[in-house]
């Protein structure tokens, strides 16, 4: 499924990325194709939909890979709080959720009072509202 065929692809917020990461942001949507491609597809189109900025002059509460996000699960009113992360250092049990996953794809580019849905792994669909966006260290 493409965002095209989306009922909510009208009003997508508006997304930033650094352009410094979108090498490796499509290399990982083509290699993730063959086992999810909803996944692979909703990267690579939130990618094409991006407005891409120099790394020096991102701003800060933009959701990049590193930022530490709390969001609003709108369906269920429960706060989270995760770090959005390449595949390699995700950790569930610490928080930090893989950019191939649903809801690391939904919140990437995405800052405060942004609000987006996503469809989990078993074909649900929710809604969030980006709260609190803190940057990666260093």
């Amino acid at each position: 499924m493409t965002t095209s065929t989306n009922p909510v692809s009208a009003r997508l917020p508006k997304i930033y990325l650094d352009k410094s990461l979108v090498g490796r942001l499509e290399a990982l949507a083509a290699s993730v194709m063959r086992r999810s491609p909803e996944v692979g597809e909703r990267l690579i189109d939130e990618i094409a939909r991006a407005k891409l900025v120099a790394p020096a002059t991102m701003r800060s509460d933009v959701v990049t890979i590193g930022s530490e996000v709390t969001y609003r699960d709108l369906g269920t009113a429960r706060l989270n709080t995760v770090s959005v992360v390449y595949p390699e250092d995700a950790d569930i049990e610490k928080g930090r959720i893989s950019v191939l996953t649903p809801v690391g794809v939904a919140l990437l580019g995405l800052s405060p009072g942004a609000e987006i849905s996503w469809t989990t792994r078993d074909d649900a669909t929710r809604q969030l509202l980006v709260v609190k966006v803190t940057p990666p260290p260093g």
